[in-house]
């Protein structure tokens, strides 16, 4: 046995030695499980005392589920006391960060991480000496020669193109329930998850298409902010929500720009434009200097423009995906969810991934631009 694994040996016997003298976490025999690349990994549910989150949205996840109290490093960009980080998302609401901020800011370094960070840092995350790593880098290689360097289980989670609706997300939830003895609280999310899903779907469901307004959503964020030509002929919310989505015939699925011209081509045909208000940043300067580029657009003249929190920061903020769709259709579809009141949504979503009711922090950062709301466009944007 090498030095590395003989010290994550010994550290994890303790560790469990420690728990069973103090009548801590049930600890249950050692197990193999398959993370969401496919790899056969050996954990001990229930036993990790020193956890590592590394890549896109692995912090985000865990803090989900796991206990915060139990990770011994963060990556820079989730520690907002460091002077040289990567700071490209701080004025967008993360919710994980604003619920556990004050834990990840004590917590040394196991990565720089962001958007630019492609490839685990080893050496800072073996000394963070975790026993266990939680990773977003959704390669086999990847993960199977960390785990070889650091001689700790590195499990990979995943969430699939649908994000919180897909199958990969609530999956994910579920192997990190087992693993850290957290059975009863993942089951509990994913069941809040189905069933939130479920009644959002149920009221839109006897709406004939002939019925429905066409509504375009734009500025989604992919690799960056973006701006109003960024968009998706799938958005999950929209199929979620039963909402006739007016962009159709791209060549591929999933988030993508679309041509000038075919932005204007569709203009007469949306009804309800909604705005992802991390592209706002992006939209205030192209409009100072073309003020015309909307004038196509028919629920801009009409006054129909809504701004949906931004959901891609550092990843998908899952809680925020799963607000912007009750959003959505309340915004569609008034009529059918007039008892809904969005903040109070808010904070019965965040307080069922996070145990925390948070609707004013999150409308309070400066890219919520003070929350859900119709534009009046004159003014937001004049």
């Amino acid at each position: 046995m090498n030095m590395k694994k003989l010290f994550a040996f010994i550290m994890a016997l303790t560790m469990v030695l420690s728990l069973c003298a103090c009548g801590g976490s049930k600890i249950s025999g050692p197990t193999t499980v398959t993370d969401m690349i496919g790899r056969e990994v050996n954990v001990t549910p229930g036993s990790y005392q020193r956890v590592v989150c590394i890549g896109a949205g692995a912090l985000r996840m865990y803090s989900y589920i796991g206990d915060v109290a139990l990770l011994c490093g963060v990556e820079d960009i989730d520690n907002t006391t460091l002077s040289e980080r990567p700071a490209m998302f701080d004025s967008v609401a993360r919710p994980y960060t604003i619920a556990y901020g004050e834990t990840f800011n004590t917590l040394p370094t196991c990565g720089v991480g962001g958007p630019m960070a492609q490839s685990p840092e080893a050496e800072k995350i073996l000394a963070c000496a975790p026993d266990i790593v939680i990773s977003e880098f959704e390669d086999v290689a990847v993960a199977d020669a960390l785990q070889q360097q650091l001689g700790v289980p590195v499990i990979t989670l995943k969430s699939g193109a649908n994000g919180v609706f897909d199958d990969a997300f609530k999956d994910s939830m579920t192997l990190l329930g087992t693993i850290f003895g957290e059975a009863k609280k993942a089951k509990a999310l994913v069941s809040f998850i189905e069933d939130e899903t479920e009644e959002i779907t149920k009221r839109t469901s006897k709406i004939e298409d002939a019925d429905k307004p066409s509504v375009y959503i734009c500025g989604l964020g992919n690799w960056g902010t973006t701006n109003h030509l960024m968009t998706a002929q799938n958005y999950i919310s929209f199929e979620i929500a039963g909402i006739k989505n007016v962009v159709s015939g791209l060549e591929a699925p999933g988030i993508q720009p679309i041509e000038a011209e075919k932005f204007v081509d569709l203009g007469d045909e949306m009804d309800i434009m909604i705005i992802d208000a991390a592209a706002v940043k992006n939209i205030l300067p192209l409009y100072a200097e073309d003020s015309t580029m909307f004038d196509t657009v028919k629920a801009w003249n009409d006054g129909e423009v809504y701004l949906q929190m931004a959901y891609n920061a550092y990843y998908t903020n899952y809680e925020i995906a799963l607000i912007n769709t009750w959003y959505v259709a309340k915004t569609v579809y008034p009529e059918l969810f007039e008892d809904i009141d969005i903040t109070a949504k808010t904070n019965e979503i965040c307080k069922a991934f996070l145990g925390k009711e948070m609707a004013d922090e999150i409308f309070a950062y400066p890219s919520s631009f003070g929350g859900y709301q119709k534009i009046d466009t004159d003014t937001f944007f004049g």
